[in-house]
């Protein structure tokens, strides 16, 4: 069998770590009951289960365990807490401020509003992707209820100002959500030093099992009757989301969540610098190439760049035998044409259509970023030999690529 591919996607997906899968093993088979059985011990021990990874993970956000539903995922989170808010909020206003940016679970739930009358801001970024909490101040009006902005993005890494952005929607008495999922353990992130209202996090993006995540809502938020909840059936999650709660993926996304809390910043600043080291790499080894998104306000696992007079799709194509990497992110993946994050940031079509996103992991090595570097210049440069367009680049000769 082949080796596989060094793996440099971790946006997408992560490993499960195993530690991770040994604290969820037992809940497959020896200890599977369900934990909203309270006349025996099968169901009293899932219920505490789920109750200490509650615990875990409101440890990492800094909040309050009662304050977290379990859901299952970041998308289910996102809209739950965008149609649970705006039909909490309906009678107060009809207006939500996003960003053109923001995860597709954010801006297709936000369009399907759109179609039952709600109007909806999309916020322009700058070229680093970055949205100027001015924007966001000038967007908010009286029937504003929402505004909903990601920690960091999920294709280039940009980090928002989170904590501006939240004073300003406090001062405004507009309700604030944030998309954690892409960041979380390793940015320094609190619900208690930032004016965050609801926050929607998933446990795969973190080395946890796939199908497991949570919505933060603060505690005076939910007394005010947000969000209504979108899934019927049994009053489950103290009636915000029914349905029989996954207990080795909440037993799992906890172990994850406690993980993270202890190792995440170290982690975050070794992997830091394997990414820095991977983008000095290739932009001294090869001309042409440009960075995505701001060079500091970014997720420090994540790289993106464009890479000139290549054809993207070739590009990808022949680095995937050797480094599994993406052009964009996986939930768009289906989509053709360039990246709408790319768009937005203004990006010209011919270089965000060769467009690479490299994202670093726990796994990461010193050795395979070497061996990454290697293979891109080389494929790179093989890629551009066959290139009219480079040739007569090459020769001086005017072109408009």
């Amino acid at each position: 069998m082949a080796a596989l591919p060094i793996y440099l996607d971790h946006h997408a997906t992560t490993p499960v770590d195993d530690r991770v899968l040994a604290a969820m093993m037992p809940y497959f088979q020896e200890r599977f009951g369900n934990a909203a059985s309270n006349a025996h011990a099968y169901g009293t021990a899932a219920r505490h289960a789920v109750e200490e990874g509650r615990a875990r993970v409101a440890a990492l956000l800094d909040c309050k365990p009662e304050e977290l539903t379990f859901t299952s995922g970041a998308t289910e989170s996102d809209n739950l807490a965008i149609v649970g808010t705006a039909r909490a909020r309906q009678a107060s206003g009809n207006h939500i401020v996003t960003v053109r940016t923001e995860h597709k679970a954010v801006l297709d739930t936000c369009e399907a509003l759109i179609k039952q009358g709600w109007r909806v801001t999309f916020l322009d970024v700058d070229e680093s992707g970055i949205v100027p909490v001015e924007a966001v101040a000038a967007a908010i009006t009286k029937d504003t209820v929402l505004v909903s902005v990601m920690l960091a993005n999920n294709e280039v890494g940009v980090l928002q100002d989170i904590a501006a952005i939240g004073a300003l929607a406090r001062k405004r008495d507009v309700l604030f959500h944030c998309d954690a999922a892409q960041g979380l353990g390793y940015l320094p992130f609190s619900v208690r030093d930032l004016d965050v209202d609801l926050v929607s996090v998933s446990a795969h993006k973190m080395y946890g099992p796939k199908g497991v995540g949570a919505l933060y809502v603060r505690k005076a938020v939910r007394a005010r009757g947000v969000p209504v909840p979108q899934m019927m059936g049994g009053g489950h999650e103290l009636g915000f989301r029914s349905g029989t709660l996954n207990v080795a993926g909440i037993v799992g996304f906890g172990m994850a969540a406690q993980i993270m809390k202890g190792e995440g910043p170290a982690e975050a600043t070794q992997i830091a610098g394997l990414r820095d080291a991977l983008r000095d790499r290739l932009l001294d080894g090869l001309d042409e190439v440009r960075l995505n998104g701001s060079a500091d306000r970014r997720h420090p696992g994540n790289l993106n760049l464009s890479f000139g007079y290549v054809d993207g799709a070739r590009l990808l194509l022949e680095l995937c035998e050797h480094v599994a990497v993406s052009s964009g992110a996986a939930c768009s993946s289906a989509e053709l044409g360039p990246s709408y994050v790319l768009e937005a940031m203004g990006v010209p079509k011919d270089w965000a259509a060769a467009s690479v996103r490299f994202g670093l992991g726990r796994s990461t090595t010193k050795e395979q970023i070497a061996t990454v570097g290697d293979v891109v210049i080389n494929t790179v440069n093989r890629l551009r030999e066959r290139s009219p367009l480079w040739k007569r680049r090459s020769q001086g000769k005017p072109l408009d690529w």
